[in-house]
């Protein structure tokens, strides 16, 4: 039986505790641009694919259907997102505003600012050995999958 790390020691609460770190510092700056990470998740949910249901939406973000709907109404509040009613019967399509668009263009921004700061104090070196051990952590049927579709 092998023996329990010590927590100061412990791969995954490094991970959990550096993960917390960029966490934070990613809310605190989107919050400047009037966004949360859900309402950037979203943008970036719809951008690619604007007929995704609120289900759909939801099942992305780990949240519930109502969760979403209000998250979805949050960025129409903000000028972000805008419903496309395409006829009786059909779902609404959602759409990113030029506002929107430019939100999630400044989010993409903040994240890169982010990515070289955490790579500038981790080591550049390291970027693709990181990568890869996420990618491998995180992949469908891996032991941690980011989400299961």
């Amino acid at each position: 039986m092998s023996k329990a790390p010590e927590s100061a020691l412990s791969t995954v609460m490094m991970v959990i505790a550096t993960g917390r770190r960029l966490q934070e510092r990613l809310e605190t700056r989107l919050t400047g641009i009037g966004l949360s990470m859900r309402l950037f998740g979203a943008l970036g949910h719809i951008s690619r694919d604007p007929d995704l249901s609120y289900s759909d939406l939801a099942r992305r973000a780990g949240v519930t259907s109502q969760s979403m709907r209000a998250t979805v109404l949050m960025l129409e509040e903000l000028g972000a997102v805008e419903r496309n009613l395409r006829g009786q019967g059909h779902r609404a399509r959602l759409e990113l505003t030029d506002k929107g668009r430019a939100l999630l263009t400044q989010a993409r921004g903040i994240l890169s600012e982010l990515d070289e700061e955490f790579l500038k104090a981790a080591g550049q070196d390291q970027k693709a050995a990181l990568d890869t051990a996420c990618e491998r952590a995180l992949a469908p049927g891996g032991p941690f999958p980011f989400r299961s579709e």
